[in-house]
């Protein structure tokens, strides 16, 4: 429950602190006052989007700061443990919210700042805010199958999820097939293609580095009798008939006979002129060797040169290299290796989409029979609410059309009412007065109370536009309903006063020129002076004071509600 909310600069409130306890909590007070301020401070605490606007006029910002007490086991502990932020259930919850003029806003739980979308998850488990308007929630059909699903959790809940996974797994193939037939439409257009340039490199039968190997080869070819023109002149010259190996093998012979007279000065020459002779002589060898090895044929060098064009003309189109061309003809092979296989996966696909289809409308059927049950036993619970709310004529009825497959299944559901009998039953916003938008929301949020679990419900003004025996019905179910959790009601009746645990007034005053709300808890002879005024106007007579009185000592007798929770 919310132990305390303090609040600063927050429109016409300057500062206020206010303690609470358990059961019913009602906030009185003239029109214009600020009742709503106090409740729109604890939607901000709640996650509500707030604006520079609420901060009071000549201040730097507003600040709201709220403490919780929650059950051990709430869902809240486990949700603030998923976002990181330190909690001990055995300790106290507390929010703390700044908006500055400026319109930046900073947000703390229990010290830690967090996001606002982070506020509202938890805020969302903690607090439940049903204003004056809200009732016209009733009247978008799109929330009605949300709140047949949160009735009937228990049941609904495991078939929702077990549908939902299907759905999801159908959606994810569907999302695929429709992927893969993009890509084999766009794949089609380039099959022939495809087939065209991988025949036309498969049939080149590159080898890595053959281009190399016949640009020398080419070299060769194309100088070839040059070649060997200039070598067989070469090797006459050195080993022909009065070549100079013979001339010098002479010239060694003779000079080597005269040696002897002249050992020291001509042996050294004669040593010189025969190696000279042997190193020629290699060399001639070495010349006919690769004149015997050349060949020059015209018809191999067309080959060369033709299979080079070849080559290059792969390169301009393929790539710049032998390995390039080969890398493209390998990804063109996979691609036709892969759209002949994607014909293959379609349908797969399709098969498994097809199965999925009928597990999934088997799977929306059982959550539809689920809903259609879960919707009887909840037009008799909201009936029987609405009987103890003067209602006892209206009929409630959950209305079924088939929808087409979404994420919640396969059903359209809308709340009808009967508001006499022999009537038939009508969407609410047809028939329904704002009175009992009003009850029947109530007789909602009654049931919902003990599912959610939700510890703090408000209510600004859900009494509007009703009085007599309906307002004083009202005032029981809220106090019942304040047996479950702890319950706030922004009222003008008389009747939901004199039910609460706790009663504040709130007061507007004019103080040099500015205005100042302020909240004071009421009992004994303030209370019911405040209950004199709500029942007669501005003039409290004995009468409206003894009526008043009566009042709360028939709630006080007609209450039977739990302490605390």
């Amino acid at each position: 429950m919310l132990v305390q909310i303090s609040i600063r600069n927050l429109a016409v409130i300057e500062r206020l602190s206010i303690e609470f306890g358990p059961g019913l909590q009602v906030l009185t007070g003239e029109t214009g006052a600020g009742k709503s301020i106090v409740i729109d401070a604890l939607g901000l605490v709640a996650g509500a989007r707030g604006s520079a606007e609420l901060v009071r006029h000549g201040a730097d910002r507003a600040e709201i700061e709220a403490m919780f007490e929650l059950p051990a086991d709430h869902q809240a502990w486990r949700t603030l443990d998923e976002l990181g932020i330190p909690a001990d259930p055995s300790e106290s919850l507390i929010v703390r919210r700044e908006l500055s003029a400026e319109g930046k806003s900073s947000i703390r739980v229990n010290g830690r700042l967090v996001t606002l979308s982070m506020l509202r998850e938890i805020g969302d488990l903690v607090v439940n805010l049903h204003g004056q308007h809200e009732h016209q929630s009733l009247l978008k059909t799109d929330r009605h199958l949300e709140w047949l699903d949160q009735y009937a959790s228990g049941e609904i809940g495991p078939l929702k999820r077990q549908y939902q996974d299907t759905y999801e797994a159908y959606r994810a193939i569907e999302r695929e097939l429709d992927e893969l037939r993009q890509t084999v439409r766009q794949t089609l257009q380039m099959a022939d293609l495809y087939r065209f340039q991988a025949e036309e490199i498969g049939a080149a039968k590159l080898v890595p580095g053959e281009d190399e190997a016949l640009e020398q080869e080419r070299i060769l070819l194309s100088g070839g009798e040059k070649l060997m023109e200039a070598v067989s002149l070469g090797y006459e010259a050195l080993n022909g008939s009065g070549g100079a190996l013979e001339k010098i093998a002479g010239a060694a012979s003779r000079l080597s006979a005269v040696s002897r007279h002249d050992p020291s000065r001509l042996g050294a020459l004669v040593e010189q002129i025969q190696s000279a002779y042997y190193q020629l002589e290699d060399a001639a060898h070495e010349l006919r060797a690769y004149r015997d090895g050349l060949e020059f044929d015209p018809a191999r060098l067309d080959q060369v040169e033709s299979r080079l064009a070849q080559i290059q003309s792969l390169k301009r189109k393929y790539g710049g290299s032998i390995g390039d061309i080969l890398a493209h003809h390998e990804k063109i092979q996979a691609d036709l290796a892969t759209l002949e296989t994607q014909d293959e996966r379609v349908a797969e696909l399709e098969g498994r989409l097809a199965e999925l289809k009928d597990r999934l409308a088997a799977e929306a059927e059982f959550l539809s029979r689920a809903r259609r049950a879960a919707a009887e036993r909840l037009a008799a619970d909201i009936e029987r609410h609405l009987k103890d709310l003067h209602m006892e004529r209206t009929r409630f009825a959950v209305h079924f059309e088939p929808a087409d497959y979404g994420r919640d299944g396969a059903d359209r559901v809308e709340f009808l009412i009967s508001a006499n009998p022999g009537e038939p039953p009508r969407p609410l916003a047809k028939i329904a007065s704002g009175g009992e938008l009003s009850r029947i929301m109530l007789a909602l949020k009654t049931i919902f109370a003990s599912i959610d679990r939700i510890p703090v419900l408000v209510f600004d003004e859900v009494d509007t536009g009703v009085s007599g025996q309906a307002a004083q019905a009202i005032a029981r179910k809220l106090a019942n309903l304040a047996g479950t959790c702890q319950v706030f009601a922004v009222t003008h009746l008389p009747q939901v006063a004199s039910m609460a645990d706790a009663h504040y007034a709130i007061f507007k005053e004019v103080s040099d020129g500015r205005t100042f709300t302020r909240v004071e808890p009421l009992a004994g002879e303030a209370r019911v002076r405040e209950l004199a005024r709500m029942l007669g106007g501005e003039r409290i007579t004995d009468t409206t004071l003894r009526h008043a009185e009566e009042m709360i000592e028939m709630a006080r007798k007609s209450q039977s509600k739990p302490a605390g929770f």
